[in-house]
């Protein structure tokens, strides 16, 4: 049985003329990151809310009844102003979910619609707890003045600004759907904001409920 030889110079210089690959900085193909693995990224998310707004709630209730011979909260909380605001928020809620109800369907213009009455909505609430912000520091009830103020404000400023977020986002979402349409991936977007709002909403009723009403009882 006869055998070839070749020489090694030559087995290294035919790999050497071997096109080398290129390296791939940038997919370009179809293939993406599964939706489930979004999904459970912002689930991760939502959860690390969760325990900054327990922290939260726990550091007011801690704080919540040191006035430090300043105002308490029954001098200070207007019903009628925050029982609209929290009309404007849960409304809000609804018809985001005419925007899922509208996205399900498939109709484009329906859930621009909706969202925009969402945004319209989230503005009016935050313009609203801007107001009674202004009013409490215009009367000298700033987050200095005592440990209850401080974890007021720290609590339900931290709640508005995620609101102020969720409408940027919103707002960015509706210049991707009026673009691009309910793709799958703004589909995904849609219930990942969906998911947001509905868990500020959960978090300003335990803020209603907890901050105002029982700060006015007391």
């Amino acid at each position: 049985m006869l055998t070839t030889l070749r020489p090694v110079g030559a087995t290294a210089g035919a790999a050497a003329s071997a096109p080398a690959r290129a390296p791939v900085f940038y997919d370009t193909g179809d293939e993406h990151h599964p939706p489930s693995g979004t999904l459970l990224g912002f689930w991760l998310y939502l959860m690390s809310d969760c325990l900054l707004f327990a922290v939260l709630f726990a550091t007011y209730a801690a704080l919540g009844q040191r006035y430090a011979a300043g105002p308490s909260g029954a001098d200070l909380f207007e019903l009628p102003l925050v029982a609209t605001n929290t009309a404007l928020l849960l409304l809000s809620s609804i018809t985001y979910g005419f925007a899922m109800v509208a996205m399900q369907s498939g109709r484009t213009r329906g859930v621009l619609a909706w969202l925009a009455i969402t945004g319209l909505l989230g503005a009016g609430f935050v313009s609203l707890e801007l107001r009674e912000f202004a009013h409490l520091v215009h009367e000298g009830a700033g987050p200095q003045r005592s440990a209850f103020l401080s974890s007021f404000f720290t609590l339900v400023g931290t709640h508005g600004l995620h609101v102020t977020c969720g409408i940027v986002w919103l707002l960015t979402l509706m210049t991707q759907v009026a673009k691009l349409g309910l793709i799958p991936e703004n589909r995904r977007r849609l219930l990942c904001l969906s998911m947001f709002w509905h868990f500020l909403d959960v978090v300003w009723i335990g803020v209603f409920t907890f901050v105002y009403l029982m700060g006015v009882l007391r």
